[in-house]
């Protein structure tokens, strides 16, 4: 697969807030006793923190990869399927993660800039990124290109 563009966005802010909660419940542990339950959610925590730590974005000859952390949850879209893109400011309540708006399936990990992907079957995407006007238009001329 050859990669017109690749670029990996950090999620500071999860990732700081994940660790934290991690050394609390860690605290918690050392304290109070091993629980079940404070393991089961540290447990989960961490797992939460290698799925959702980055997002990648890569743009290659025939598609459009984003995949959090390393790729186990991603969204493939091919190029020919992309009617348009544009680069979009989004609100904070959106949340972080990978969630349903108004304005479409939404995956990001930090920021308020995304680029929203309109495909032609009439379905809406938003790629959260910190350089959105580099991402809009590498899908831009990938898509003239297909």
């Amino acid at each position: 697969m050859i990669r017109h563009y690749e670029h990996t966005q950090v999620g500071y802010l999860i990732i700081v807030a994940l660790v934290a909660a991690m050394v609390t419940i860690g605290i918690i542990l050392a304290t109070a006793g091993v629980h079940w339950i404070a393991i089961a959610v540290l447990v989960v925590l961490a797992i939460a923190l290698v799925l959702f730590s980055n997002l990648t974005v890569v743009i290659s000859e025939e598609e459009l990869l984003v995949q959090f952390g390393p790729g186990v949850i991603r969204k493939r879209f091919k190029l020919n399927e992309i009617e348009s893109c544009q680069a979009i400011k989004i609100p904070w309540y959106y949340g972080w993660g990978i969630r349903l708006t108004p304005q479409g399936m939404l995956f990001r990990v930090s920021g308020f800039h995304a680029v929203q992907i309109k495909l032609i079957r009439g379905k809406e995407y938003l790629i959260g990124t910190d350089v959105p006007q580099e991402l809009e238009e590498a899908i831009r001329q990938a898509i003239s290109h297909r």
